[in-house]
């Protein structure tokens, strides 16, 4: 007897390895799959801009960042005692205007870089609901707490999607021609928008995600993230406490199944050794100064090395 309903996942034609470059750009799930991929110490970068909800504010800051566009005055603004921009997440808000305008331009510097030598990127989109600003007629990736009475909320169509992340392709194949791109549906509901509302926005992402990748199949996949939340996981016991986001449990199996169709089968090996060592870190002795626990510790720093030397750019945490 079958108590679920199991989606498929597509092996990739392109599977990612170790000396794979992984970008992943897009909403709060982004977040998710990039502490993965660092916890099992691939090669990646996510977010560097912050977390970017909607398609169009991501084409806008790759297209930023490969025609090396840097931010200037126009561009930023003062409220609540802090200097925003409305194109980049709070997170980067700074109190001094000059250092979080140099701070923009450095990361623009670093993510061009990125751009130019990642071999994989995961843009995970979140919502097609936007908010445009009254006064530039812009899309805006964040408000910043500024009041609603200086925005409009518009829903993106599934041909402005659809555009949007062709756009993203192009920008990013015009300086990397072999860039490969997953693109996946964010599992977290928007219901702040409304029931309805969320579903409607998660239908037009996915429509425009499923002609991208039909119509682009050499460098394009799907990975049916929140088709396995929706489907697998349909149980408030895999979502947070706010019963919006799925929980560790959901965010690990999720991870299971990304892992064992997009990354190369030979690197499962390094990947359960980098695991094993990654939980001997943060084992709480009962007895630090015993000499069951420096013989403890002389095999991690073993383990370490042996991985060090297939994989020199890792970085491992001290013991805890």
């Amino acid at each position: 007897m079958q108590f679920r309903t199991e989606v498929p996942v597509t092996k990739s034609n392109f599977p990612m390895d170790y000396t794979s470059g992984i970008m992943l750009l897009g909403s709060c799930f982004a977040e998710n799959m990039g502490d993965k991929f660092e916890y099992f110490k691939f090669q990646n970068s996510v977010n560097p801009f912050g977390i970017i909800f909607n398609p169009v504010s991501i084409e806008k800051l790759i297209k930023r960042c490969v025609d090396k566009t840097y931010f200037t005055e126009k561009d930023i603004f003062y409220h609540n005692e802090a200097w925003h921009c409305f194109e980049v997440h709070s997170e980067l808000s700074n109190l001094d205007k000059d250092e979080f305008l140099l701070h923009l331009n450095a990361l623009i510097e670093s993510t061009n870089q990125q751009i130019n030598k990642s071999t994989h990127f995961i843009i995970t989109l979140g919502t097609v609901w936007i908010y445009r600003n009254l006064e530039s007629h812009q899309i805006v990736a964040n408000c910043h707490k500024v009041m609603q009475k200086h925005f409009i909320k518009e829903l993106l169509s599934v041909e402005v999607v659809e555009k949007s992340l062709q756009n993203i392709i192009q920008l990013v194949t015009s300086v990397n021609a072999d860039a490969k791109f997953i693109f996946t549906v964010s599992p977290v509901r928007h219901i702040k928008d409304g029931f309805a509302e969320n579903q409607v926005s998660k239908a037009n992402l996915l429509v425009a995600v499923y002609k991208i990748v039909n119509c682009q199949q050499s460098n394009t996949n799907y990975f049916p993230s929140y088709e396995i939340m929706m489907d697998e996981l349909r149980d408030y016991r895999f979502y947070a406490e706010d019963m919006l986001h799925p929980n560790q449990t959901a965010i690990d199996y999720i991870w299971i199944k990304f892992f064992e169709n997009y990354v190369k089968e030979e690197e499962f090996k390094t990947m359960q050794e980098v695991c094993d060592i990654q939980k001997a870190l943060h084992h709480r002795p009962f007895n630090p100064n015993s000499e069951s626990h420096h013989k403890f510790l002389k095999s991690i720093d073993r383990k370490i090395s042996a991985v060090r030397e297939k994989l020199p750019f890792a970085v491992f945490d001290s013991v805890v």
